[in-house]
């Protein structure tokens, strides 16, 4: 016996068709998908961009305040006279300055007045200035 089978042109077609808009869904995936990746990478460099540009301007804030605080430690140490200084610290929120105890203080007791605490003791004298108002001092100058 024999057996002929028919084939259909429609069958064929369909196949064709059915491959052609498979081949399209997934490049129109893949299309969709690197753009999206795109965007997200773009995203990421900007906000990587500020936070760098943040970062920054917190370093230049830094070193303004720096400044600030050894260019006022200078003008103490000018004042009391640089031979008289034992030892300038930063402790805490203030500038200690040590002294020998025949220092003369006046010129400092004028710049900064009841800013600069005092303390005298037999063997020297301590002086704590506020770095919050040399700072604030600073920033109304500017």
């Amino acid at each position: 016996m024999i057996v002929a089978v028919k084939r259909n042109k429609k069958q064929k077609f369909i196949k064709i068709l059915s491959l052609v808009i498979l081949v399209a869904m997934f490049g129109g995936y893949y299309y969709y998908m690197s753009k999206n990746f795109e965007e997200q990478q773009q995203k990421d460099l900007e906000a990587k961009q500020a936070l760098k540009l943040e970062e920054d301007k917190k370093i230049e804030n830094k070193k303004n305040f720096e400044r600030a605080i050894l260019t006022e430690v200078e003008k103490a140490a000018d004042l009391i006279g640089q031979e008289y200084i034992r030892h300038v610290k930063i402790i805490e929120n203030k500038v200690v300055i040590i002294c020998e105890p025949n220092t003369n203080l006046e010129a400092l007791m004028v710049r900064y007045g009841a800013m600069a605490l005092v303390k005298n003791t037999l063997n020297e004298i301590i002086i704590a200035i506020d770095i919050k108002l040399i700072l604030e001092s600073k920033l109304n100058a500017q």
